[in-house]
């Protein structure tokens, strides 16, 4: 396992990267959040991850997940399996278990496009930078706009039908998205039932939570 240092100048030479809470040289969630920025590499945080908090700020700092540090690897690898599975591109007309990204047409809502082919999404021709995650719930939003996509199926589908965590780990991430799309009217909001793809924001328009 690299050291934070050679985690932030190395990162690119890794096809996942693990992150101990007990790392030396600097916060875990620094380093994620600092990695996060520039590439959308798997990201796991090993640590506490034993209450909602500790996932939350996991999640925030732009981890795939946290993973509680025990002596039983199963967890872990089945993680490592599960990031890994939804961070690689699909081959030309087949979609992976699970994958919100389904074929290979560029998805576009107004300046939003998403490439579901090179896991690629631009606004107003500029990147945009997801954690694979992020990516796969975006896809899923933009193939049906005018669904209202209910939080278990949301759950089932980007994560998987046996998601055991948290259902704030899906506010974390609309949040997330929220945010690096510039506007919180990108993803409507149906309190208590789920999510669907939001009305294109008027440029210049302020955004009210």
């Amino acid at each position: 396992m690299p050291t934070s240092t050679q985690a932030l100048e190395n990162f690119g030479d890794f096809d996942l990267l693990l992150l101990d809470s007990s790392t030396p040289g600097m916060d875990s969630h620094e380093v994620c959040k600092r990695i996060r920025n520039q590439a959308s590499v798997p990201i796991i945080i090993l640590g506490p991850c034993v209450n909602e908090i500790d996932r939350v700020l996991a999640l925030n700092a732009g981890a795939d997940y946290c993973v509680v540090k025990s002596d039983s690897l199963h967890e872990l690898q089945a993680s490592m399996d599960a990031v890994m599975r939804r961070s690689s591109p699909c081959p030309t007309g087949q979609n992976a278990p699970g994958s919100a990204a389904q074929g290979g047409e560029i998805l576009v809502a107004g300046p939003l496009r998403l490439n579901p082919r090179n896991r690629d999404v631009t606004l107003a021709g500029r990147p945009v930078r997801l954690t694979p995650k992020e990516f796969d719930l975006l896809a899923m939003l933009m193939e049906d706009p005018d669904t209202l996509h209910t939080r278990k199926a949301i759950i089932a589908r980007v994560w998987n039908e046996h998601w055991f965590g948290s259902t704030r780990t899906l506010d974390v991430h609309i949040g997330a998205l929220r945010q690096k799309l510039g506007s919180y009217e990108w993803i409507e909001t149906k309190r208590g039932i789920g999510f669907r793809l939001g009305t294109v924001p008027v440029p210049g328009a302020r955004d009210s939570p």
